[in-house]
């Protein structure tokens, strides 16, 4: 513990030290703790956190060795996220969808095996939004079903 102390204490006041140098001299920090040139276009607080990061590593120890492993890419990737669509709408056979495209009301009803518009049976709202429309949408979108506004 007593460590830990001392070395925080070390640690902030090279810190305070740091804040008086110039551009030119944290580069030179920079070269010499982490043994290479920091790259040309790294702003001045950059440098100072990689300088701060590299001095607190120095007193407290780095990554793990699985980190470093994940870093590097050697471990094994994680699996891809999966992405999940909202459920779909359940709307009951019976229910009237109404909207209003272009100044004209559209009314479709829906059925257990499609939906039907203008007297005419279709297999699903997109189609029938597409019929509405001329061009591609989503029919639960389209009839506000999903959830999101138009």
């Amino acid at each position: 513990m007593v460590a830990d102390v001392k070395s925080t204490s070390l640690i902030a006041a090279e810190l305070s030290r740091l804040e008086g140098l110039t551009n030119f001299e944290l580069r030179s920090e920079w070269r010499r703790l982490h043994s290479m040139q920091p790259p040309k276009s790294l702003s001045r607080d950059l440098l100072l956190r990689g300088i701060t990061y590299k001095i607190q590593e120095r007193a407290f120890g780095g990554l793990s060795k699985s980190v470093l492993r994940r870093l590097s890419g050697a471990a094994p990737e994680a699996p891809p996220r999966v992405t999940r669509k909202a459920a779909p709408a359940i709307v009951k056979p019976g229910t009237r969808l109404v909207r209003e495209w272009n100044g004209q009301t559209h009314t479709v009803l829906v059925h257990t095996d499609g939906v039907e518009w203008r007297g005419k049976r279709y297999r699903s709202l997109s189609v029938v939004a597409r019929e509405i429309t001329g061009a591609h949408w989503s029919g639960p979108r389209f009839f506000g079903l999903d959830g999101s506004s138009r």
